[in-house]
């Protein structure tokens, strides 16, 4: 089963007994589901055949973590697998009370650095109305600025007035007026959620941010996409290609290949930031894998689609769920690319602000939001269900109550956010765009794989250097033959056939003269494949010399009249059209 469950049971047990301040139990579990049956921490190799995968942490009394993916699971489903999960860590809370009670260590004595209730207090009653001035800008870097501007104008008047402050003379007057404004922040802004539903920039909670949607924005690429929502876009761009794209995954369970994958960066600048880039960090690995798990539920079939697709997702302006945004950019640019997506697929944030038993659910959280808040609930999936999820919090677990409805106010907001992409793209485009590689394939017996590769590779090299194509041969003797120019794949596909299987007797072919004799001409019909046209065969009038009627290069057409067990073939040029001689 996967460590990461029993990592989690162990460093909760390990801190339940230990005299480390500690506000458990806390337990993990993993929910999958087999034909409309829940199942605990199923084996690693039942997870192909799972409708759910989730990953669950929570304390005896509310659920604290939540991630994983689904088959397009409905909000019931997901809510009952999240009810599932429950139950069984509070099986393993009461264990984790009786080690402790057991073999318990007494838990030292945790002290809270209390906050100096007279700075507060102070910066309170001077600076509640350049606060909420703030609180009423709706952009982003306005606000940022706005709020460094007070800070800046608290700090002096810390520096000229440090008693009424209840600071030190020499104190560290920048870090004092940064904590003190955004502790005033919190708390206006948790106080105007809860108690009047009023948002930053004046939002309603259930409201969605704007949104714009482009497809096609660069030409060169096999699809793309821009997303935009509110100050947050994320560009799309979708690449197909052969399975030396493959991507390569070594985990503790296994060696294999990805045939989809996703990419996401966030560079410095999409937040207003002037800093190089440090490359792939925990955000990118993470919200990549999140996207990817979202959109993966809704590709088709290799049968349907054959190409190793790669998606890179860039974060050109964040406030506010990147993650979903990439979600809803990678959905479009694969169709863009005409890749046959079997629905659509957008992804939402959710938010939560709780005071005691008060509390408001917030739709497309932003970024201070999530700063500000207690919960950032990630939401993905189809018009038809869930097919990715994540949740982490601030407080001590929500109830099954807020679940469901954070879970409903998620679906309201997918739904319009899919409504609002399809007003530029709701389906595959009918064909794959030009410069998307083409594929035809065919299948050959498994021994006659090295019949095709030949010695050396030579024969296979020889197909794909003379044809420019790509030739892909799979262990079950699927051929896959990758190029742009699909008369020449048919070409190439019938060049195999005729290496693997040989010519048919009765069947015309085009066929190159390579070498002649006195007794008739040598032509190849396709690459390693030749016959004889005799000199009886050239024309219907006597042929003294072939010379006459072919020369070196020439292309005629023949048809077979025989093959023999040992695979010559008998060809005739005049069962199709007698040649005539040269003049």
């Amino acid at each position: 089963v996967d460590p990461q469950v029993l990592a989690g049971l162990g460093t909760c047990a390990a801190l339940e007994i230990s005299d480390i301040p500690f506000d458990g139990p806390l337990g993990f579990c993993k929910v999958g589901k087999f034909d409309g049956k829940l199942k605990l921490n199923p084996a690693f190799g039942e997870w192909e055949k799972s409708d759910i995968e989730l990953v669950v942490a929570a304390s005896d009394t509310a659920i604290m973590m939540v991630e994983g993916e689904a088959n397009e699971v409905s909000e019931a489903e997901m809510l009952e697998a999240l009810d599932f999960a429950h139950n069984n860590i509070k099986e393993f809370c009461k264990v984790l009370k009786d080690m402790r009670s057991e073999v318990g260590k007494t838990k030292r004595e945790f002290v809270s650095a209390d906050a100096n209730e007279k700075t507060m207090s102070t910066v309170t009653e001077k600076y509640t109305s350049d606060a909420r001035a703030c609180l009423e800008i709706s952009d982003k870097l306005d606000r940022q600025t706005a709020v460094r501007a007070l800070e800046a104008k608290v700090t002096e008047d810390m520096k000229a007035n440090f008693e009424a402050y209840g600071l030190e003379e020499d104190g560290r007057f920048s870090n004092e007026a940064r904590k003190a404004v955004d502790d005033l922040l919190y708390e206006m802004m948790r106080n105007d959620i809860v108690a009047e539903g009023k948002r930053i920039g004046g939002r309603a909670v259930d409201q969605v941010r704007p949104i714009e949607t482009e497809t096609s924005i660069l030409k060169t690429p096999h699809g793309s996409s821009l997303f935009t929502r509110g100050e947050t876009q994320v560009m799309a761009v979708a690449t197909l290609g052969g399975s030396e794209g493959d991507d390569m995954y070594d985990t503790m369970e296994e060696l294999g290949y990805r045939k989809f994958y996703l990419h996401y960066s966030f560079m410095p600048f999409s937040v207003g930031e002037a800093r190089g880039y440090r490359g792939v960090g925990r955000r990118e690995v993470g919200h990549g894998n999140l996207a990817e798990r979202a959109v993966k539920k809704m590709l088709p079939s290799s049968e349907e689609c054959p190409y190793t697709i790669r998606v890179a997702c860039e974060v050109l302006e964040s406030n506010g769920s990147s993650s979903m945004g990439s979600v809803c950019s990678a959905s479009m640019a694969l169709m863009d690319a005409g890749v046959p997506l079997k629905k659509p697929v957008a992804g939402i944030a959710m938010g939560l602000v709780k005071e005691d038993d008060k509390y408001q659910i917030l739709t497309d959280i932003l970024g201070d939001e999530d700063h500000l808040g207690d919960m950032d609930f990630k939401v993905a999936g189809s018009s038809d269900g869930i097919t990715a999820i994540q949740m982490d919090i601030k407080i001590q677990g929500i109830t099954k109550q807020i679940f469901e409805e954070a879970l409903e106010q998620a679906r309201k907001g997918r739904i319009h956010i899919l409504g609002e992409m399809a007003k530029t793209i709701d389906t595959a485009r009918s064909d794959y765009k030009n410069g998307v590689p083409k594929i035809v394939s065919t299948m050959i017996k498994q021994d006659q794989i090295g019949l095709l590769i030949g010695p050396g590779g030579k024969n296979i090299k020889a197909l794909q250097e003379n044809n420019d194509v790509k030739i892909e041969v799979e262990e079950d003797g699927k051929v896959k033959i990758i190029g742009i120019d699909r008369d020449k794949l048919e070409e190439v596909k019938n060049t195999i056939d005729l290496q693997m299987n040989g010519a048919k007797v009765g069947s015309e072919y085009e066929a190159k003269v390579v070498t002649i004799k006195e007794y008739g001409a040598f032509v190849d019909i396709a690459s390693g494949v030749s016959g004889l046209v005799h000199v009886s065969e050239i024309s219907e009038d006597r042929v003294n010399d072939v010379n006459d009627y072919l020369s070196l290069g020439d292309v005629i057409k023949v048809k077979v009249l025989d093959v023999d067990r040992f695979g010559k073939m008998k060809l005739s040029a005049k069962a199709v059209k007698p040649l005539e001689p040269k003049a």
